[in-house]
């Protein structure tokens, strides 16, 4: 008999667990008599789609899978595209809930759900938080054009409390709930406190102590492996944030701490994937000269080493492709030389131009940009660059031969050296398998400025005109004080 209850009592955990597999979420969606629904998800900052179900006249719906959903936090949309609400979704995956969507967040009730049921208890708590400190902003406002001193102290106090109120009220549910995906929100949007002036070395504030110790403490409470974060709308822009603010804008500086991050994501191959992604996307196409140096640092030590599988065959071309064109034109690296012809014929390569600095200018006498551009160029380098021993090696890159002898003669752009690369040399240097010029020096818009020294290395790369003489004006006074 004790065999049998056993059995019996083993088939039906078994039951449980099968029952449990997967998702199964319950809507009750009031007005709506129809239509269709969504599931959606954060991904960094992009919004995702993870399910649909259809609305019955009644309302109501299922979003259901044979698999378990991420960990994040997801939000539901309506039938014409909006959202709706956010929810989370974690370890609980089979609950319901109901909402008057006219009434929202106030109408929203969950069942089966403790994540949420606490989470929907925040989101009422901030909501009506946040209408309170609208009001004293609006009365800040007003206070600060009509001068009223008393009023502006009163109203930023106010908002300063109500915040309070917010910080201490997460602090609270952390502790209550430490384990919790909700917990975990708090804590990527919380900043470490830096301690009073009394309690730092010397008993004074030190600005050079504060800055160390918000960047040692940035990360507390958070673990690079917790796949979670990545399918939230508050951990990327606090990475964004962390390398904007906290890291040296170096490539050396910035490469340790990507590697360190990926290091530590390896144990959740959905976060590694996630910061991978995020860093290639960042440093493929940098937003400040020379971090394309940290991109490179990624394709040879991960996407050449064959750690990012995930990537399809075409995204790996093109970073390949992206890769290689770089690794020829970082910053501190001699520039490839180039073997061109000027407007006679002769052959004027890069390495025979003899000057302290070289400004290397590809561009096009049709694309509109370089109308406006390469004239203002030619005006720098005649009233100040020629005299600072500063020379101009131009080079065709489109709009053909005769249209860009017709420009340089209308705009009198003398004292150039002016080159094209003519049809042989562009076919043997393709027959041989060499990279062309557009690739070693990474030349897909015009105009593409480069500035070299004399011994033809990299100083500076893709900046503006005006960009160029500020970096020539700081050589220069380098150079000066020697």
């Amino acid at each position: 008999m004790s065999k049998i209850l056993f059995s019996l009592a083993a088939c039906l955990l078994l039951q449980t667990a099968q029952a449990q597999n997967g998702y199964n979420i319950r809507l009750h969606l009031k007005p709506y008599t129809s239509g269709k629904v969504y599931l959606g998800y954060y991904y960094g900052k992009i919004k995702a789609l993870a399910d649909s179900a259809q609305l019955n006249a009644g309302g109501d719906g299922l979003f259901k899978g044979d698999k378990p959903l991420p960990g994040g936090v997801y939000f539901v949309v309506s039938p014409n595209r909006a959202i709706l609400f956010e929810l989370l979704i974690d370890s609980q995956q089979h609950f319901s809930v109901a909402a008057d969507t006219t009434d929202l967040p106030g109408s929203i009730v969950f069942t089966g759900s403790s994540d949420n049921t606490v989470f929907q208890t925040y989101t009422r708590f901030t909501a009506a938080k946040g209408r309170e400190i609208t009001t004293d902003q609006a009365a800040l406002t007003l206070a600060q054009k009509t001068g009223d001193s008393v009023a502006i102290r009163s109203n930023r106090e106010k908002i300063r409390l109500l915040n309070e109120e917010i910080t201490k009220y997460r602090e609270e549910l952390g502790k209550k709930y430490p384990t919790s995906l909700l917990a975990t929100l708090f804590q990527a949007l919380k900043e470490p406190e830096i301690p009073a002036a009394s309690k730092q070395p010397g008993g004074k504030y030190d600005s050079v102590f504060a800055f160390h110790y918000f960047k040692d403490h940035y990360w507390d409470g958070l673990s690079f492996s917790d796949e979670r974060l990545s399918r939230t709308p508050v951990f990327e822009p606090r990475l964004d944030k962390y390398f904007r603010e906290l890291v040296s804008p170096d490539p050396d500086s910035i490469e340790k701490e990507v590697d360190h991050m990926l290091l530590y994501s390896r144990v959740s191959k959905p976060m590694f994937q996630y910061l991978m992604v995020y860093f290639v996307q960042k440093y493929v196409n940098p937003a400040y000269m020379g971090q394309d140096a940290v991109f490179v640092h990624l394709f040879d030590k991960y996407i050449n080493a064959g750690e990012t599988e995930f990537f399809t065959d075409k995204y790996r071309k093109y970073l390949n492709d992206r890769a290689y064109s770089i690794m020829a034109n970082l910053i501190g690296q001699p520039a490839a030389n180039l073997e061109m012809v000027d407007t006679s014929g002769a052959l004027r390569p890069l390495y025979g131009v003899n000057a302290d600095y070289i400004i290397v200018c590809f561009w096009d006498p049709t694309c509109s940009h370089c109308k406006e551009v390469v004239p203002k160029l030619d005006s720098m380098y005649k009233a100040k660059w020629e005299k600072e021993g500063v020379k101009i090696y131009g080079v065709l890159v489109d709009g053909g031969r005769d249209l860009w002898i017709q420009f340089i003669k209308d705009h009198n752009l003398s004292g150039w050296t002016h080159v094209y690369e003519t049809k042989e040399h562009e076919d043997a240097t393709e027959k041989a398998g060499q990279p062309g010029y557009r690739q070693l020096y990474d030349v897909y818009q015009t105009p593409t400025l480069y500035l070299l020294d004399k011994e033809k290395r990299i100083i500076a790369k893709k900046l503006s005109y005006e960009q160029l003489d500020e970096v020539i004006n700081l050589k220069l006074q380098h150079a000066k004080s020697k």
